[in-house]
């Protein structure tokens, strides 16, 4: 009968780091949960910072470890939405000029000259987008109460459904996008990001 063997100082089998039986399923873990879940998060930005680190010495690439993740990000959100809108029959720009109606509320009229300010189009491209939603019947050209050669757009009640619809699936969306972070990093988050934007923005 061999000898027992003798506790180790903090009570753990001697001569087994883990303080499990040999062949106790622990064994095979690759460590503790406490040590995944504090093991560093690295992403491609990352690499692509080490690169020009070490190719580009002299020069300061920190902008990039902020504006390199901006811009993957608005990749990958791209990617979502024109999934939500397809699954809608919307392309990206048709949803971006009905939401514009649908937010200014009841009766969903708006200049095509306020339209231009809120989707960043030229006049020319505006009037062509216009068409192209009345033809499918998502809006409707109204003159204008205030000017006799001018026009409204009204967004109908089949563009109000289709708008509704797709915007309900794309917070779905976006939620999932930011599912890693807790609530109050969100909000950090969208102040941080604020501040970058808000500059451009500025009339």
């Amino acid at each position: 009968m061999g000898r027992p063997r003798t506790p180790a100082p903090d009570g753990r089998p001697a001569g087994h780091p883990s303080g499990h039986p040999a062949g106790h399923p622990a064994d095979d873990r690759p460590g503790s949960a406490d040590e995944v879940h504090d093991a560093p998060v690295h992403d491609e930005v990352d690499r692509i910072v080490a690169a020009w680190e070490r190719e580009r010495p002299d020069l300061d690439v920190t902008p990039l470890t902020v504006l390199s993740r901006v811009s993957r990000l608005a990749r990958h959100l791209d990617l979502a939405r024109r999934g939500v809108f397809a699954r809608h029959g919307l392309e990206t720009w048709e949803f971006d000029v009905l939401s514009a109606l649908r937010r200014e509320g009841s009766p969903y009229r708006l200049s095509p000259g306020a339209l231009l300010t809120q989707t960043l189009v030229t006049s020319g491209t505006m009037t062509n987008r216009i068409d192209r939603l009345a033809q499918r019947g998502l809006v409707a050209r109204l003159p204008s109460p205030d000017d006799r050669r001018g026009v409204l757009v009204e967004l109908t009640g089949l563009g109000r459904e289709q708008v509704d619809g797709a915007l309900a699936d794309l917070l779905d969306e976006e939620r999932t996008l930011l599912a890693g972070l807790p609530d109050e990093d969100r909000a950090r988050l969208a102040d941080l990001l604020r501040s970058v934007v808000a500059p451009f923005d500025a009339p």
